[in-house]
């Protein structure tokens, strides 16, 4: 199965409970596509065995065969191409590579060139095949990262997708193919706000989902009373404990560190089909 673990706000915990899940689960593959501030590979220290650039197709303009029309910029949603009376000008950081531009070009003036926007690691760290995506520094667009790194999915593995905070369009790209998400939050009224905003966008993208309590003991009951509710699976939940926040701060798996935690994680893997998990 295709797993995603995401969460409607950041730093609740979603890479902490994607990574131990990925100790825990036999024939695994982690791919991180948190594109524009990916920290997977911080915990797992890879050995990176090959990085691939990805680009996206932008227009070139031979002005000597434009006439000026305005059609590539009427079709351009993003105003990446401006026509004046005399001259024509590209933003390729603003274009999303449609091709519009040049396929309705009644001239042929518009040919595309690529327009590199990041790159993919694709490694192992002690058995878990780990492939990552990092956004370039000012670029605006995390999706076509994201696919790249979904293009590395091995069917035959068990793939988990550490997505993205939020709810945005990188969120969905990520969550869209996967057989169950795990939304991950936490007990306080800023925690229920964005988990009810992701559990709404599971909802609409038709993947189950279950929920994972991070820092538990710290709010109030808001979060199982949604659960209960809206009929979404508590998972598990992650005491709120100086142990687990001191090993985090040092880059420990807690799966390592802590038996009692291994067993919570080994039963969360086995809760949402996981087969195998020891």
């Amino acid at each position: 199965m295709i797993l995603a673990v995401a969460s409607g706000k950041g730093g609740t915990g979603k890479t902490t409970v994607a990574v131990n899940l990925a100790r825990v689960v036999p024939d695994v593959q982690l791919l991180d596509c948190d594109v524009e501030a990916p920290n997977v590979h911080l915990f797992l220290n890879p050995q990176i065995n090959k990085t691939v650039p990805v680009t996206i197709p932008v227009p070139k303009v031979d002005e000597s065969k434009c006439d000026y029309c305005g059609i590539c910029k009427d079709v351009c949603q993003y105003n990446a191409i401006i026509v004046g009376k005399e001259t024509v000008l590209t933003f390729p950081e603003l274009c999303h590579g449609c091709g519009g531009c040049s396929r309705f070009c009644p001239t042929g003036a518009i040919e595309e060139e690529d327009r590199k926007i990041g790159v993919v690691h694709i490694g192992n760290a002690d058995g878990i095949d780990v492939v990552w995506g990092l956004l370039d520094v000012g670029e605006p667009m995390a999706v076509p990262i994201i696919r790249k790194v979904k293009e590395y999915v091995d069917p035959a593995l068990n793939p988990i997708l550490d997505a993205p905070p939020g709810t945005s369009c990188p969120v969905v790209e990520s969550v869209r193919d996967a057989d169950y998400c795990i939304l991950v939050t936490e007990p306080t009224p800023f925690g229920l706000n964005d988990l009810e905003l992701a559990a709404l966008t599971c909802r609409q993208l038709g993947v189950p989902a279950g929920v994972v309590v991070n820092r538990a003991g710290i709010g109030d009951s808001g979060i199982e009373e949604f659960c209960r509710r809206e009929n979404f699976p508590l998972l598990m939940e992650i005491p709120y404990e100086r142990r687990i926040a001191e090993a985090y701060s040092r880059g420990e798996l807690l799966v390592d560190a802590f038996p009692d935690l291994k067993e919570r994680f080994v039963d969360l893997a086995r809760a949402v089909g996981m087969g195998g998990a020891s």
